[in-house]
């Protein structure tokens, strides 16, 4: 059997098991890494590199300084405030989805919305607002907000990785914002208008009552620490080409001062870091170089722009692509579908001679569209028993929001990324 065709079973294997998660989706990726080893397409040493990529590194290092946040209570208290001034169901819908978007811009956005989750429902309670109504904006914005910089989703860094091998420079830090801000201020309009129409406004079986933590006994020095290092390394990773500092040693230089100064103790920060997310990242990039070292990606490529003619629209691509990802995002890991696609819209790119950004960045922002399921990210189903939520309330609001979603980046997206 040829390299080629072994590739493509591998991938088929992938692809069903992502989508199905009989297994856990690291282990997947895993298996997969494995499986290439095995069968001889990559060799030992090229399946293991993405363990030691840099953005592997500034995972870690983030999962760390976003964690004292949540820690010591900062993230907790930053939401609170904002949505104490909101008197009306709508207007603490406007101000949980402006507070979660970007605050998930530069957080986990499964951590913020985690975080905050309590605190809604604790306002919820108070002020006799349904808990249903407010949860999925909640969520939904915690997705869009991936897309306000480079390290506010998983999958906007494997994307960057992608680039930085193509042109040896990836995307700024702040470039995935001029689609994710529009997208976000896009969606908020929305919920306010058409899509508050659209929420359920329903008891959860059993109310479980949000408990919100208590961060009294936690220094405020503590606290005073955690948000300065995270300024302070979010400025150094928006400021990488003047200061010279590559954002991983940024990023580690903040994780190792919040430990070293025992803001968070050696133990809380290993617990901090999302392991599952390492393996997925590490155990998915090896498939990336299989199809492209074997030409499976070159063929998928060629298959797909076959389909659409000889000569096909750049804009009937994009649409292609951003469906594609938007779709499959709704029923696995947005992240394992942007490590999906991301070798396979570079080897589109190339055949179409097209500029691989805007190929990339139509996948990474289809692939934040995770609104139309329980299962699209974990932050949806986190929310699923506590809302009370049944599996139609997410096609409900959600489908309408990836239809705003795609409307706002069809219309940017040539803008400020034309394929030629």
């Amino acid at each position: 059997m040829s390299p080629i065709a072994i590739t493509l079973i591998i991938l088929l294997f992938t692809t069903i098991m992502f989508v199905t998660e009989k297994l856990p989706l690291a282990v997947t990726a895993m298996v997969s890494t494995m499986l290439l080893v095995l069968t001889g397409i990559l060799e030992p040493d090229q399946a293991f590199a993405g363990f030691v990529n840099s953005n592997v590194i500034l995972f870690v290092a983030m999962f760390i300084v976003g964690g004292a946040l949540f820690e010591t209570g900062m993230a907790s208290k930053i939401g609170g405030v904002v949505t104490k001034f909101a008197k009306t169901e709508k207007q603490l819908i406007f101000s949980v989805m402006l507070v979660v978007g970007l605050l998930s811009g530069i957080l986990s956005n499964t951590g913020t919305a985690a975080v905050l989750m309590p605190v809604v429902i604790g306002v919820a309670a108070r002020s006799g607002f349904s808990r249903s109504r407010l949860l999925l904006p909640l969520i939904f914005a915690a997705a869009i907000g991936g897309n306000m910089s480079l390290i506010g989703a998983p999958g906007n860094m494997i994307a960057n990785s992608a680039l930085q091998e193509l042109d040896g420079v990836g995307f700024g830090f702040f470039e995935f914002a001029k689609i994710g801000l529009p997208m976000l201020l896009a969606g908020i309009i929305y919920f306010v208008t058409i899509g508050y129409k659209l929420l359920p406004n329903r008891k959860a079986d059993g109310e479980i009552e949000g408990k919100e933590e208590d961060y009294s006994d936690v220094p405020k020095w503590k606290q005073n620490v955690s948000v300065i290092v995270m300024i302070l390394t979010i400025l150094a990773m928006v400021f990488e080409k003047q200061i010279g500092i590559k954002l991983y040693v940024s990023g580690v230089v903040g994780a190792l001062v919040l430990v070293v100064t025992g803001v968070m103790s050696e133990k809380r920060a290993y617990t901090a870091i999302d392991w599952k997310t390492i393996f997925l990242f590490g155990g998915t990039l090896p498939m990336a170089t299989a199809l492209d070292q074997t030409g499976a990606g070159s063929l998928i490529a060629r298959s797909v722009i076959g389909l659409l003619g000889s000569d096909p629209n750049p804009l009937i691509m994009l649409i292609v692509l951003f469906v594609i990802s938007a779709t499959l995002t709704n029923f696995m890991s947005n992240t394992a579908t942007t490590a999906l696609l991301i070798p396979i819209g570079v080897s589109i790119a190339q055949t179409m001679g097209a500029d691989p950004r805007a190929v990339l960045m139509a996948i990474v922002i289809g692939g934040s569209c995770a609104y139309a399921t329980p299962m699209g990210m974990p932050a949806n189903t986190m929310i699923y028993g506590p809302g009370g939520y049944k599996f139609n309330d997410y096609v409900k609001a959600g489908l309408p929001l990836i239809g705003v979603s795609f409307i706002v980046s069809v219309i940017l997206l040539p803008l400020f990324y034309p394929f030629f």
